[in-house]
């Protein structure tokens, strides 16, 4: 009884997490250009709404930015060093050609390549604005939403197990 009792307790405790999990948001960074030179992410991220706890990815890999490394890297900067395309050595630095992000934090956040004149010249900088967490989705009519039913339930269940 007693690892039945667990296991429902872990399926409601994984219910939990699974639909907050859901909420978060994969970008796929330049849609299917990559990060690569003269392309404008100023106007790919224009229309898009970043939140905290969204994933910045480039493809299906989960990377956030795909690219040749030998060739290119992304160095998330400050304002000023965006407006310059200079870094520090105390920036964060990603070169593997396969990078992934996730938003933790709201604000702005600033990307460059800083091989050659790539930012510069070629476009290589992207800019973008976090938001705080989306709020769960209200229920668009009286019948209650399948993750949350499910959600609700495995609590009711878990507690019901845990105090057997």
């Amino acid at each position: 009884m007693a690892s039945f009792s667990a296991s429902l307790a872990f399926f409601a405790i994984s219910m939990v997490l699974l639909s907050s999990v859901a909420l978060a948001t994969d970008f796929v960074v330049g849609d299917d250009k990559g990060w690569t030179l003269d392309f404008n992410y100023t106007v790919w991220a224009q229309d898009k709404v970043f939140r905290v706890g969204d994933n910045l990815y480039e493809d299906a890999l989960m990377a956030v930015f795909n690219y040749d490394n030998s060739k290119h890297n992304v160095v998330k900067v400050n304002q000023t060093e965006f407006h310059d395309c200079s870094s520090t050595a105390a920036n964060d630095v990603y070169q593997s050609g396969k990078d992934g992000i996730t938003l933790k934090s709201e604000g702005r956040k600033w990307y460059i390549c800083s091989k050659g004149n790539h930012c510069s010249n070629h476009q290589m900088k992207l800019v973008i604005n976090v938001e705080s967490a989306a709020p769960a989705p209200a229920p668009t009519s009286s019948a209650p939403s399948l993750v949350a039913s499910l959600s609700a339930g495995a609590l009711i269940v878990a507690g019901a197990a845990i105090l057997a």
